[in-house]
């Protein structure tokens, strides 16, 4: 089996251990790698993963800039990379137009450190020119434990983005919203054909016969294997995804088709 990482992260060499230490400090989740590219890459190594998104995350609009450049230097060899804005740049919808000219595949979001919830309509202009250039727009979902406990990017919000830019392509992680399981169920699983799950760093937190109706609801054609990596070793999620009783061909398409249909490789 071959498998493309929807969902991984890395910093630059000079950032990786104060940031590791921090966040690894905040969550109590001891992570899998050092937080350096090469460290991503290892891991790749050690479980036959060939590809990798990259997805950056501006948590101030000062950084936006140059975590873009980086990501944009970094790609390639496997490494596939996201841009990020953060919404409260004056220049975000520009630094849109940016990440498209620098070949990054779409924008990275993550509602509790840029503090925003998905359907915001000062968040609009983002989205139309994400939709516009034909980008991917992916959110973190649902709760966090690196962040306070507000629970920002519900099911929820993501049905009602889904409505309002039927030609925006999202996705949103951790199965559309970490320990909201039933909500997912609810409100967006199989409801919106522009909108996908990534599996990342579930594995511990969700119970298989709730993971296997939401994949069944929602379309093993619509779910991408990720790991969150390295906040989750990609060996639980892709066992995870083994034990469940899914056939070859919706395990191929979990594991690297659907990433290569998104992409477009």
């Amino acid at each position: 089996m071959r498998y493309f990482d929807f969902h991984t992260h890395a910093f630059t060499d000079t950032l990786a251990e104060r940031a590791m230490s921090g966040l690894s400090k905040t969550s109590g989740i001891t992570p899998a790698t050092d937080g350096t590219l090469d460290g991503l890459r290892r891991k790749m190594a050690e479980n036959g993963i060939d590809r990798a998104m990259l997805l950056p995350v501006a948590t101030k609009p000062s950084q936006q800039t140059a975590i873009n450049n980086w990501a944009a230097e970094i790609m390639g060899g496997g490494i596939y990379c996201c841009g990020t804005v953060h919404p409260d740049a004056e220049d975000a919808v520009a630094e849109v137009e940016r990440i498209k000219s620098l070949g990054l595949y779409g924008v990275k979001f993550h509602s509790e450190y840029q503090q925003f919830c998905p359907h915001e309509e000062r968040m609009f202009p983002i989205y139309e020119k994400i939709a516009e250039f034909g980008l991917i727009a992916v959110f973190h979902g649902g709760w966090d434990p690196y962040s306070e406990d507000i629970i920002r990017a519900t099911p929820q919000s993501f049905a009602a983005l889904a409505e309002t830019f039927p030609k925006l392509t999202i996705v949103a992680a951790h199965l559309g919203g970490m320990k909201l399981w039933d909500d997912i169920e609810k409100y967006t699983a199989g409801k919106f054909d522009n909108l996908w799950f990534d599996v990342g760093v579930i594995s511990r937190y969700i119970e298989d016969e709730q993971l296997l109706r939401i994949i069944r609801m929602q379309g093993a054609d619509k779910v991408l294997f990720g790991s969150d990596c390295p906040w989750d070793e990609p060996a639980n999620e892709i066992s995870m995804i083994n034990r469940l009783p899914l056939t070859d061909e919706e395990k191929e398409l979990i594991f690297y088709r659907n990433a290569e249909k998104l992409l477009g490789i």
